[in-house]
């Protein structure tokens, strides 16, 4: 299990995130934000620099994390309100999906890349009502990414239709494509109410691609980002759990909390420590 980190989340610039992912002892990284852009937004010359300075500090480029889908599917039941819309540097449009997919499986390609990250449309006041279109969609996806010999990576965001694995597992038995994996996200499915490893039980293990680490507490003072390990996702049972039914992919932290003093680089350093102890230990 190898584990790295969505570079933005030690910095948005890459050559300090980059040098800090090296030291904290992270394989992989995650592109998400690069000086204040998102990735798909990046020139050709620009994603060239970003490369090499992963491929420089020895950090494999294992997703691409894209906002694919992460956009308000039109004539759809309203969007839940109550739920913060993280957009990372990306406002996209449900017309930019297409360009945008095209551009992110070349991304892919050219950093080595085996995933591309999606999502499922914000979240409406009614998921249910909009299922099959959104298992429309990420078929359609599914099939593109056969084409490049990638896969796309289903991860269950609490602001997006598919939130828990309880609703991941509903994709999956609709969509029984080699090319459709999950990125599975236990924080995400604490915010949107479901124990995680009560989620986690309902995936198919050899259908997620890729996980992603952050920790949080919900009470009814609201959400708190927390240090990993430190708050409700049980993480020493989560990641048994994973090693206990042979999952092998990478975990790759995505840390949220900005730490005590509100230094969100040395809260990462934390939860990079953090992280490899919990996986050292299992």
């Amino acid at each position: 299990m190898r584990i790295g980190a969505i570079t933005d989340e030690f910095s948005p610039d890459p050559d300090i995130a980059a040098q800090a992912m090296r030291a904290s002892g992270l394989e992989t990284a995650e592109l998400r934000v690069l000086w204040g852009k998102n990735i798909l937004d990046l020139d050709d010359d620009e994603l060239n620099r970003a490369l090499n300075i992963f491929e420089k500090q020895k950090l494999a480029i294992d997703c691409i994390a894209s906002p694919l889908l992460k956009c308000t599917l039109p004539d759809a039941p309203d969007v839940d309100t109550r739920f913060q819309k993280d957009v990372f540097a990306s406002r996209h449009t449900y017309a930019d999906q297409p360009r945008l997919a095209e551009r992110a499986f070349e991304v892919a390609k050219r950093s080595g890349a085996t995933t591309v990250r999606v999502f499922s449309f914000w979240r409406t006041l009614d998921p249910a009502a909009v299922f099959e279109r959104v298992v429309s969609a990420l078929r359609d996806l599914a099939d593109q990414a056969a084409g490049h010999g990638i896969a796309i990576g289903l991860e269950n965001e609490h602001a997006c239709n598919i939130s828990t694995g309880l609703e991941t597992a509903r994709v999956l038995a609709a969509i029984d494509h080699p090319n459709l994996k999950v990125v599975w996200d236990p924080a995400n499915a604490v915010v949107a109410g479901e124990d995680p490893l009560t989620g986690l039980a309902l995936l198919s293990m050899p259908r997620i691609g890729h996980v992603h680490a952050k920790d949080c507490r919900v009470s009814g003072n609201g959400l708190e980002w927390v240090a990993v390990g430190q708050g409700s996702v049980g993480w020493e049972g989560q990641i048994a759990a994973l090693y206990g039914e042979g999952y092998s992919g990478d975990i790759n932290l995505e840390t949220h909390w900005t730490g005590a003093n509100g230094d969100k680089l040395e809260a990462s350093r934390i939860c990079a420590v953090n992280l490899r102890k919990l996986v050292a230990s299992s």
